[in-house]
């Protein structure tokens, strides 16, 4: 089982990123797009009751038929703090990751790898711990400037970090509809996580991947909170 350890305070946590941060892998293409399994993963808080779940869904990268799908439930272990996000989430994320029979193969976060403003987002630190490919496709806009891509779906755009450093792309999923905004975690190239995002969103703006997860995870804490 893969685990990671709860800071006791903010200083430890970007500590652990700064430490962990250096393991980043960064020259490898990972799995082709339309090619073996791909896994969603996704959360979901009910602060009134300090509770979090967690989804991971497998498809089948051609099919994008559902494979397998596990969800975890936990008290939130550590409080919000922008930047850190990963801390409160990672835990449930591991245990739903571990109850899987299937291998994961790639692993795709609603949230940011390279695009965050310590470099290092929940993709990455998923990627980093568990050893797995790993990529960010975001809904929303971070810390990040960027130009709107053309309007047709595939069109791009980079995102650019305050200091000029291209950390993903603005990527248009369907015509005439808001970006998704992918960025690498560990072990992908730019590319590719691009590519697997347009493979995974036939249909809609958001990967079935995610879709699935956010669906799953938000049905787990439902049932948990009872």
């Amino acid at each position: 089982m893969t685990t990671v350890k709860t800071p006791a305070d903010e200083a430890e946590a970007r500590a652990i990123q700064d430490e962990l941060r250096h393991h980043v892998v960064l020259d490898e293409p990972g799995p082709p797009p339309g090619h073996g399994f791909v896994t969603g993963v996704d959360v979901a808080y009910d602060d009134e009751r300090d509770l979090v779940a967690a989804a991971a869904v497998v498809l089948d990268a051609v099919t994008l038929d559902v494979v397998e799908e596990a969800t975890a439930v936990g008290h939130v272990s550590f409080p919000y703090v922008p930047g850190l996000l990963a801390f409160r989430e990672l835990p449930t994320v591991l245990a739903a990751l571990d109850a899987l029979t299937t291998p994961p193969g790639l692993v795709v976060c609603d949230g940011y790898g390279l695009a965050h403003p310590r470099g290092f987002g929940l993709a990455c630190h998923l990627g980093v711990v568990t050893g797995l490919p790993a990529i960010g496709i975001a809904k929303n806009p971070f810390t990040f400037t960027y130009e709107e891509p053309g309007a047709r779906r595939g069109d791009a755009a980079p995102l650019h970090a305050p200091d000029g450093a291209v950390v993903g792309r603005a990527l248009r999923t369907q015509d005439g509809i808001k970006p998704v905004y992918v960025s690498v975690g560990h072990r992908v190239s730019l590319d590719n996580a691009c590519a697997h995002a347009l493979a995974l969103s036939p249909r809609f703006r958001i990967p079935e991947s995610t879709r699935h997860a956010d669906s799953l995870c938000r049905r787990a804490l439902r049932e948990a909170a009872g």
